[in-house]
């Protein structure tokens, strides 16, 4: 049985507005001669009544094909804007002058007088034009209309930026979404736009009035639509918005205005990003990318918050080969089929394992010879840490330390560590291990710049067949040549014990969200920024750096959790409740990305600065690390004590009770410094 054809509603509407042209063209020339003529029939002259009815006809069908060569019966009129109207006056025109021209050759052969009347070109080119467009627009007359009837029950918004992304955001919604949402007032901050209107909307100030313009109009929705401000003018402008309680939307950024998408479809939620108002580092990536090509990349830690981050960025730049090694299976699985589905030509290898076995290490560099090593791997969460100092020690410091010397005999080109700003003046073990591991990748470029690789003890718990010079001879240290450097970043949003999913999670149960101190700061980035810092370093590296992030202000806590837990809905203290659990073992109110003593150089990236590493004895410190290596492995109670004598800025925290005021642990900071010297 043959499928029954649908013709599709436009060509039905497309027939119907021909007809319409057919007959109302037609009428207004004879509407014309009418006005003429006193608006009597019987007075019209034949002289030129009989010219009209013998060109009507013949005019009729060519107005239809003009009509039709400028698109007058495929538009969508109910989107009809000025445009459409151009696009009228266009063809009415040209239809003008092929009727002025045609019944004028036709009146002169008929009657052998000059022409018709100046007032029925006139009248009649003005009939036609308002027979044209009054079908035309009568949908979004009749839609604006009801628009206005219903405008009590419609969602009121307020939209933020009277510019042209403002513009076209505001006819999107009069366009498509005028029957569920209603702008009723605008905010910009150029004072010669106040109290005037676009489209009948009000403008009624600038961002101080936000809040008042809500109460006043009612609103439920905010539209920012300024996507050429900057982060901490959309901080700003969003921090006043989000106190409101409306439900907040944006524009991503300039983008969609060059690229013309701008619409009510594009804009997405405000995010806790961009509360934080910090601008995304936008760095020039050729360099990295160029070094990555065509090379054999290990990533530690590879299923990871960062770890994985880093792996997706690798693969999208033709690797030779990415190798994953992670102890986590799970989190390296999902990685894996992620990449696989994304490059399938990808030359992939997952391996599982642990930083901590210098066998695996030189087994998996003996096999692959890896050329660049992202040193993700690594327990990061201060109080387990802090309970389990040893493990912090083995993992930390001495997966960090046979990882390195693995990559050091085996050629490798770069060795980039990943550590924290939690190593700055540290309160906490896991932040003091991380230091050390800094301490480690310093040593080692210092030696291998010396031509002294073969000083650098191989240190293990297990006689194996990783020794590096096997032969005794000490040929595998004499062409070292490794790049060693450390990376230094805050907390990365969204990140694995990342407090962003923790309140999260609070809020979705109700409550109460926990923050430990009312006064508590930390510096945020995101995840992709942390990645091209880390990737960045591997490009910039000579050797012995700590480069470090200018993440911008410090964000508070507890506004931060204020701000998710209005961005989900709800009232702070009211429909949410926030308790303060006091600051736990080892941690402190304040992050520092640098110590006192470190000196910033700049680098090509304006947000990129290089800390000058701190001098010490790397002969001693390899001595206390044979000693700090045994006790963590037979568990010694001692062990931060221990660690003390390594990393002369690290000082155990003590509990800051919920009372003390920020000003206190500031004090407790001053204090800090004032005893920070160099290991030596």
């Amino acid at each position: 049985m043959a499928k029954k054809k649908i013709i599709e509603p436009w060509r039905i509407t497309a027939v119907l507005l021909v007809l319409w042209d057919l007959v109302t063209v037609a009428a207004a020339y004879f509407l014309a001669l009418w006005f003429r003529f006193d608006c009597t029939y019987s007075k019209i002259p034949h002289v030129y009544l009989d010219p009209y009815i013998r060109f009507a006809p013949f005019y009729s069908v060519i107005c239809v094909v003009v009509y039709s060569l400028f698109h007058q019966y495929r538009s969508i009129w109910r989107f009809a804007s000025y445009m459409e109207l151009m696009k009228s006056i266009e063809s009415v025109a040209v239809t003008t002058l092929i009727h002025i021209v045609g019944i004028t050759i036709l009146f002169r052969s008929m009657s052998n007088q000059g022409r018709m009347p100046v007032s029925y070109y006139l009248i009649g080119a003005s009939f036609q034009f308002l027979f044209t467009i009054s079908v035309r627009f009568a949908y979004r007359v009749i839609n604006m209309a009801f628009g206005t009837a219903n405008k009590y029950s419609s969602r009121k918004v307020m939209l933020i930026g009277a510019g042209y992304a403002g513009q076209a955001i505001l006819r999107d919604i009069n366009h498509t979404h005028k029957n569920t949402e209603q702008v009723v007032c605008i905010i910009d901050d150029d004072s010669n736009k106040w109290h005037r209107y676009i489209d009948g909307i009000p403008i009624v100030g600038g961002r101080n009035e936000i809040m008042k313009a809500v109460g006043d109009y009612h609103i439920e929705k905010i539209y920012l639509a300024i996507p050429s401000a900057t982060a901490a003018e959309r901080r700003d402008i969003l921090q006043i918005c989000n106190e409101t309680g409306c439900k907040l939307m944006q524009l991503p950024g300039i983008y969609q205005l060059a690229s013309g998408e701008v619409n009510v479809s594009r804009m997405r939620n405000v995010s806790v990003e961009d509360l934080l108002g910090r601008e995304p580092i936008r760095a020039d990536m050729t360099g990295v990318f160029n070094m990555i090509q065509g090379k054999t990349v290990l990533v530690t830690g590879g299923g990871g918050s960062i770890g994985s981050e880093l792996c997706r960025q690798i693969a999208g730049h033709d690797p030779a080969q990415l190798i994953i090694f992670d102890i986590y299976e799970n989190n390296a699985y999902d990685i894996q089929l992620e990449l696989k589905e994304k490059y399938p030509n990808l030359k992939l290898t997952v391996l599982i394992g642990s930083v901590r076995d210098s066998r695996k290490m030189f087994d998996v560099f003996e096999q692959y010879h890896p050329q660049i090593v992202y040193h993700a791997a690594a327990h990061k969460h201060v109080p387990l840490m802090e309970n389990s100092p040893c493990e912090s020690i083995k993992n930390n410091v001495f997966g960090t330390y046979k990882t390195a010397y693995a990559a050091m005999v085996h050629q490798c080109e770069r060795f980039v560590l990943i550590s924290t700003d939690k190593a700055v003046n540290p309160t906490n073990i896991m932040g003091a291990s991380k230091r050390l591991c800094e301490m480690i990748i310093q040593s080692f470029d210092k030696k291998v710049k010396m031509g002294a690789a073969s000083e650098i003890p191989q240190l293990f718990t297990h006689e194996g067949v990783e020794c590096a010079d096997k032969d005794g001879s000490g040929r595998v240290f004499k062409n070292v040549r490794t790049e060693f450097v450390a990376v230094r970043f805050g907390n990365v949003l969204g990140s694995n014990g990342s407090v962003i999913p923790i309140f999260k999670k609070q809020i979705e149960k109700g409550g109460p969200v926990t923050v430990t101190h009312p006064d508590i700061i930390r510096y945020f980035m995101t995840i992709p920024e942390a990645v091209s810092l880390v990737m960045l370093a591997g490009a910039y590296a000579k050797g012995g750096e700590i480069f470090v992030l200018d993440m911008g202000s410090p964000v508070k806590i507890d506004q931060l959790a204020r701000n998710i837990i209005r961005l989900s809905g709800f009232v702070p203290d009211e429909d949410i409740k926030i308790e303060y659990t006091g600051l736990r073992e080892g941690e402190k109110l304040f992050e520092e990305k640098l110590m006192a003593e470190e000196g910033l150089k700049k680098t090509e990236n304006n947000l990129i600065f290089i800390g000058n590493p701190l001098p010490f004895d790397t002969d001693l410190f390899f001595k206390q690390l044979k000693d700090l290596m045994n006790s963590a492995y037979t568990n010694k109670k001692n062990i931060k004590e221990q660690v003390q004598k390594m990393v002369s800025t690290y000082h155990p925290a003590e509990t800051i009770h919920q009372g003390d005021s920020l000003c206190d642990g500031l004090d407790k900071k001053a204090d800090v410094k004032g005893t920070d010297k160099a290991v030596s």
